[in-house]
């Protein structure tokens, strides 16, 4: 037996050091080097059933490519083809991450349910009895629905190879574990090896791969990054596990768009889609209230209407202010806070301030600045904003309003919900079918507008 040997191995970019170290000299990441132990011939094993798998490459003018091959191919559930720009595509290979009890496995077992063709479902982490009981609760039970427990690669490639499914589901990734491999299960080797395996058996058999992949308590996936690259789209599915609102977002997709945002709701029949998310978001809010602002949004090519609340609480002097964002950028908060202080002379130095965007979504793009700082005024002075207004527009450090991109989209959004007023930068569309356009230039003119007190 080949003798072990124990390394410190990167969980960024894989690289290998005999002694640890508080940074990879590699990929330059801080605090990412584990122990590992490692064969003499671990390399050689992986590069040889590799290369064995891959047939050679030949060279073909452009134009003679097909272009009619990767087509994605529905899945039926509408918020996934969304996020997914279609749906699945022949030999891809899909990362699904999401914290446990998220409403992964749910998913996958309904996309299996729905799925055109044979499909084959393998669980590494619970018993086929358990699968079968919530297969039996959803109403997934389907002949061309195979399940196979197994932990073992070397199993789960001939499963494949006896079954020639059409869809293939592994749950998860991280429990996977291939005994050519000298490396202990969840290991990065084992990680890393394994997902290659499996993406060059979509590449060579033309079918799609979905790996389920665990987060760690920052909310990333984990494992090492590398895992991340090999596949072809990796999915976040986010959400309170305590709320029934889940999301899902492609973090990376190399048949279609990014940052694309499917909207899930957890019922006793498993997950259904929301497709108006707008009227979702909006159904609870309470008009008149001081500190609320309603922000139209993009979310990859959906306009989607938050509510974006904001709170502050005057303390006494000499005690440190709290500042606390939940959908928003904390940096982003203390930076619009400055603004106010220097442009506007709204000062809330003395004050704790809470911000928080209805729903769970997190706001990304700088286009709820000016609803931001309207709703800390707002929530300051004690001055409802009126009910029937939107706001839009991202502010500078200067105090100026700046334009935001697909403005027409988010207006007309806000029109078929009901708005009437929309507060929009000065080089915005002069007409709204039934809306009132007040066009501001700067922060102190948003205020005016907005018939909030100013300085």
């Amino acid at each position: 037996m080949a003798k072990l040997k124990l390394i410190h191995r990167c969980t960024e970019c894989g690289a290998s050091f005999p002694k640890w170290s508080g940074k990879c000299l590699s990929c330059g990441a801080w605090n990412s080097l584990v122990e590992d132990v490692e064969g003499p011939d671990e390399s050689a094993v992986t590069l040889a059933a590799g290369l064995a798998l891959v047939p050679a490459g030949v060279a073909t003018p452009i134009g003679d490519v097909d272009g009619s091959v990767g087509h994605p191919n529905p899945t039926r559930i509408g918020e996934l083809d969304r996020v997914l720009g279609g749906g699945l595509v022949p030999g891809s290979v899909t990362l699904l991450g999401g914290e446990p009890g998220i409403g992964k496995s749910t998913l996958l077992l309904q996309l299996l349910a729905n799925w055109n063709g044979k499909s084959l479902y393998v669980t590494a982490e619970e018993s086929a009895q358990q699968v079968r009981t919530r297969a039996d609760r959803l109403g997934a039970l389907k002949d061309n629905l195979w399940l196979l427990p197994e932990m073992s690669l070397a199993h789960i490639v001939k499963a494949i190879d006896d079954i020639t499914p059409d869809l293939v589901v592994i749950d998860s990734i991280q429990t996977v574990v291939d005994p050519d491999l000298a490396s202990a299960p969840g290991s990065v080797v084992q990680v890393r090896g394994c997902a290659h395996r499996l993406v060059q058996e979509a590449k060579r058999r033309n079918v799609p791969i979905v790996l389920v992949g665990h987060v760690t308590k920052e909310g990333g996936l984990a494992g090492p990054r590398v895992l991340e690259h090999v596949v072809d789209t990796v999915l976040s599915f986010e959400g309170e596990r305590h709320h029934a609102l889940r999301m899902m977002r492609a973090v990376k997709h190399r048949f279609g768009p990014t940052n694309e945002l499917g909207l899930f709701e957890m019922t006793e029949q498993g997950l259904v889609g929301v497709p108006d998310a707008s009227q979702l978001f909006l159904a609870d809010r309470r008009t008149g209230v001081a500190g609320s602002v309603v922000v139209p949004t993009i979310e990859g090519q959906r306009p989607l209407l938050v509510e974006l609340q904001a709170l502050t609480n005057q303390i006494s002097s000499g005690v440190p202010a709290r500042r606390s964002a939940q959908g928003v950028d904390q940096g982003r908060l203390s930076m619009l806070l400055a603004v106010l202080e220097r442009r506007a002379r709204i000062s809330l130095a003395n004050h704790e301030v809470y911000a928080s965007v209805v729903g769970g979504v997190k706001l990304t793009e700088p286009g709820a600045d000016l609803g931001l700082c309207l709703a800390l005024v707002s929530a300051a002075t004690d001055t409802p904003l009126a009910s029937d207004l939107v706001v839009i527009g991202e502010v500078g450090l200067a105090g100026e309003v700046r334009q935001v991109g697909h403005l027409g989209r988010r207006l007309a959004e806000a029109s078929r919900l009901g708005f009437t007023r929309a507060i929009v930068p000065a080089s915005a569309p002069s007409k709204v079918d039934g809306m009132s356009i007040h066009k501001v230039g700067t922060l102190n003119e948003a205020l005016a507008a907005a018939q909030l007190p100013t300085s």
